[in-house]
């Protein structure tokens, strides 16, 4: 292998708020002149090409994920409790992935639609007849955890709360890491109150679930969860599919305002909705980079990699790969897509993707329904301070009558 070495000045950190802004630009620079690129002053290597991308998500044995799949997890060097199963390897991530696929079910999501719409329009309703509103505020960020409470049992009056405490837990302060402590990361606490009462009043739900669910552990041992794990398990579900589902239903409506003749389409023919939404995911992954440890020295586009770095895979840059797809930073609903990577691949794919992709696909129809025209008020508009996803904090809709 010959050593690494970088000729380009292209220029990548995923903590710059001028790159955050528009990243797709910098991604077509590294595909062309750095497809394995080095960041010297953060100490972390980019992947950026699809087929790298897509090679190092299934690569298990190489690219680890025990310790965590964010930049600065896998700098801070933490020891990840058990039952974050995105942070997780064999054999523990087998036995926890198929635990939660026992119980996090397509039959459970697919029945959450109607209950899904019905909160749609108690959103909605109310804002109709309105000049403008935050999509975010008033919709986007309430319906994923909406939704989380439902599959989980959480109460209600709770819900708010909770994504508070979710979305607090993601936030950074601009252009600077997130701040990281091995004491307490991901203990679900939060949750403690609501699993001791669901575990004296058993329903339908996840929590429930889990609390009765058996697995065979890494030693052979027949076993229930213990309260730690299941208060992991839930705070693992409950922040990978909050801030994402938000920032996903964001980017619908300011691409959808950019493109007013397809959103005209959609208004006319929502049998193009699904496929509308693979685009929207293709063209803006909500999360735009995941990392690995790299636990063997491997070769990226004839360069090394050295063992124990960290790597972060550009889904954002591999989503735009004009090896993979034809014209890419062209936005259209009606792009014979084929897959993305937005959800991940292999091992690591996301369980809730079939939930995001439902509730993108209700809120871009409940959208439609009271709102077929808008613009996006850019001036107030703002993207969410995260290192993590990619999305907007507020975005202001100005609609049309």
């Amino acid at each position: 292998m010959s050593a690494t070495v970088q000729s380009s000045d292209v220029y990548y950190d995923p903590y710059d708020v001028a790159i955050d802004r528009d990243p797709y630009p910098t991604f077509r620079r590294l595909r062309e002149e750095a497809p394995l690129y080095y960041n010297d002053r953060h100490d972390f290597y980019a992947a950026s090409r699809y087929e790298d991308v897509e090679r190092g998500l299934v690569d298990r044995a190489t690219f680890i994920s025990g310790r965590g799949g964010v930049l600065e997890l896998i700098k801070a060097g933490i020891d990840m409790p058990s039952g974050i199963v995105i942070f997780e390897d064999p054999p523990t991530h087998t036995i926890h992935r198929s635990l939660m696929s026992r119980v996090f079910t397509p039959r459970k999501v697919a029945a959450l639609e109607p209950q899904m719409r019905a909160f749609s329009a108690a959103c909605l309703d109310p804002l109709v007849g309105e000049d403008r509103f935050d999509l975010i505020a008033t919709f986007a960020a309430q319906m994923p955890m909406k939704v989380i409470g439902m599959l989980m049992g959480i109460p209600e009056a709770d819900q708010d709360s909770l994504r508070e405490h979710v979305d607090a837990n993601l936030r950074t302060a601009e252009g600077e890491p997130m701040t990281v402590s091995g004491e307490g990361f991901v203990t679900g606490e939060k949750f403690a109150e609501y699993l001791d009462w669901r575990a004296e009043h058993p329903s339908d739900d996840i929590m429930t679930d889990l609390l009765n669910a058996e697995l065979t552990d890494e030693t052979g041992t027949v076993r229930r969860l213990t309260r730690q794990e299941v208060l992991t398990y839930i705070e693992v579900v409950a922040g990978a599919g909050n801030e994402t589902t938000t920032r996903l239903i964001g980017w619908m409506g300011k691409l959808l305002a950019e493109h007013p003749d397809q959103r005209r389409e959609l208004v006319d023919d929502r049998a193009l909705i699904p496929n509308a939404i693979e685009e929207i995911l293709r063209y803006e992954p909500p999360a735009p980079h995941v990392g690995r440890y790299v636990a063997r020295e491997v070769e990226i586009q004839g360069q090394v990699v050295p063992e124990g770095s960290a790597i972060l895979f550009l889904i954002g840059a591999a989503n735009r790969d004009e090896r993979k797809y034809d014209e890419p930073d062209r936005f259209d609903i009606h792009r014979e897509i084929g897959s993305h990577l937005t959800f991940g691949y292999g091992p690591h794919f996301c369980l809730g993707a079939a939930l995001a992709r439902l509730e993108g696909r209700v809120a871009l129809d409940e959208i439609l329904t009271r709102f077929p025209e808008w613009d996006v008020d850019l001036v107030d508009a703002k993207l969410a301070p995260t290192s993590t996803v990619r999305g907007w904090e507020r975005l202001p809709l100005v609609v049309g009558r």
